[in-house]
């Protein structure tokens, strides 16, 4: 029952997605988006995500890469995009969503995340 809702609220989302936000944050998302986007395929993938983070110096597990890209509804093309960055400034996130992405920066566990890393 959870999974339908979820399909129901991302359809309803991608529908007005982009009257969510001003035209220039839609340019800096697609600009986001580019340099995730290191295929440049057109969708965000795993492989894409951990390419971004290896740059940055950090090295997150498969398999938190794969439950980030997991959290959308379907493949993560600009339009997901948008709509995962609406659910996020909309307050709609899981709990587990938000528990997730702090663990990633969480490197030791000690639920605290560095500043300076």
């Amino acid at each position: 029952m959870a999974d339908k809702k979820g399909k129901k609220r991302a359809q309803r989302a991608t529908s007005n997605v982009f009257a969510m936000f001003e035209q220039s944050q839609v340019q800096e998302f697609k600009e986001a988006f580019g340099l995730m986007d290191q295929d440049r395929d057109g969708v965000i993938s795993v492989d894409d995500l951990k390419e971004v983070y290896n740059s940055l110096g950090r090295m997150p597990k498969d398999a938190e890469l794969k439950a980030m890209v997991e959290e959308a509804q379907g493949p993560i093309n600009f339009t997901m995009l948008l709509t995962l960055f609406g659910d996020r400034l909309n307050g709609t996130d899981e709990e587990t969503v938000i528990m997730n992405a702090f663990k990633l920066f969480d490197e030791n566990g000690s639920g605290i995340i560095n500043s300076q890393a």
